[in-house]
């Protein structure tokens, strides 16, 4: 019966650390939410276990993964998913957390050694997270995975026969933006018009209150925030690991970005090669990077537009799609321009987007990575 099982207290788990610090003895930390158990899961906690005397597995609730994975997940409620990792025997005690983050845990309990899996490094490891390690004094241990094994992966295997069934011919869109959200919008539009055969599963933001994340909300889109850290316009380690993630679980065929203003590199550049595009306020070649309106004024130019090109590593240098002119008038100011520009790009990027298929461009699982 479910109330013959109760996770372990913080306090408990505290009482725990400091008895085997007492007997100079380890406690051993890792966390995740161990949605669908599988042999990698087993292999990673026997070697966690092995680095000192005793295991906590902190272990996210369900509010907790509904927040960072999306609104599907997690398969097993947490009660059973405790339950079920409390039984295997490299595990001493689990406690559940509602935070995204188990900062607050590591503060609490400071462990003497902290377990991760493979797929981290420590730079990529979430910063507050490692910041409470580094102040406790606790270890960092990165383990190796197992090649082939995770939850992801898994539940992507389960899901490909129905999700075909349901959505076929359907572009599997992601959508990342920062700023007002109005190409969001008019992708939106594109596709209750019937203009755009596509679906957006996932919206990903780095600005966890502004209008791009708002409109999703409105529109029922998963919009989940990115912790993009603190270069405004570079993401960390840990932000494009974490990007990636949700892109493989929401099992997508094109990464749109849509006013996003940082920058992608890997995993997801080589992962999603040929399968992610920008929109682009200048008419490529002319006027890459930040300030392209002004730009244009400032050349003399009689007329710019838009682009919508492939995103490989060298901004803004991947294979044009498609280009709309706007032309420069006697008087501009780049914010003025810009928002002619974007009247265009409402048109463009969506057009672009429907004839994906037709143009032989990748999708997932067929001729992409």
């Amino acid at each position: 019966m479910p109330d013959d099982y109760n996770p372990a207290t913080i306090a408990d788990v505290r009482r725990l650390r400091d008895t085997l610090d007492q007997q100079g003895k380890k406690l051993v930390f890792t966390n995740g939410c161990f949605d669908l158990l599988h042999a990698g899961h087993v292999r990673y906690l026997e070697q966690a276990r092995a680095l000192g005397d005793a295991m906590v597995v902190a272990l996210n609730s369900d509010q907790s993964v509904r927040q960072l994975k999306g609104p599907d997940r997690p398969l097993n409620p947490e009660h059973d998913r405790a339950e079920v990792m409390s039984a295997l025997r490299a595990v001493d005690a689990v406690v559940v957390f509602d935070d995204e983050r188990a900062t607050s845990l590591i503060e609490a309990i400071k462990p003497h050694v902290y377990a991760k899996g493979g797929d981290y490094t420590v730079e990529s490891l979430n910063r507050e997270e490692r910041n409470a390690l580094e102040a406790a004094g606790t270890q960092i241990s990165i383990l190796p995975l197992v090649p082939g094994r995770s939850t992801t992966r898994t539940i992507n295997k389960m899901q490909a026969g129905d999700a075909g069934a349901k959505n076929s011919g359907l572009l599997r869109i992601a959508v990342l933006g920062s700023g007002a959200g109005s190409n969001l919008r008019a992708i939106i539009a594109a596709i209750a018009d019937h203009k755009l055969k596509a679906e957006i599963a996932i919206a990903l933001t780095d600005q966890a209150e502004s209008g791009f994340r708002e409109i999703a909300r409105a529109a029922g889109v998963p919009a989940l925030f990115v912790d993009g850290g603190d270069n405004p316009r570079r993401l960390s380690d840990a932000a494009q690991k974490e990007i990636f993630e949700h892109l493989e679980r929401a099992r997508i065929d094109v990464v749109v970005l849509a006013g996003f203003m940082r920058i992608l590199k890997e995993p997801v550049i080589s992962a999603y090669a040929g399968r992610i595009v920008n929109v682009h306020p200048s008419l490529l070649p002319k006027y890459k990077g930040a300030n392209a309106p002004q730009l244009a004024i400032d050349e003399g130019e009689l007329e710019t537009g838009c682009t919508v090109h492939l995103v490989t590593a060298e901004i803004d240098g991947g294979r044009i799609l498609g280009q709309a002119k706007v032309p420069v008038n006697i008087g501009d100011t780049a914010e003025k321009l810009h928002a002619r520009i974007k009247v265009e790009e409402h048109k463009l990027l969506p057009q672009v987007l429907n004839e994906w298929r037709e143009r032989g461009l990748p999708v997932r699982g067929a001729g992409a990575p």
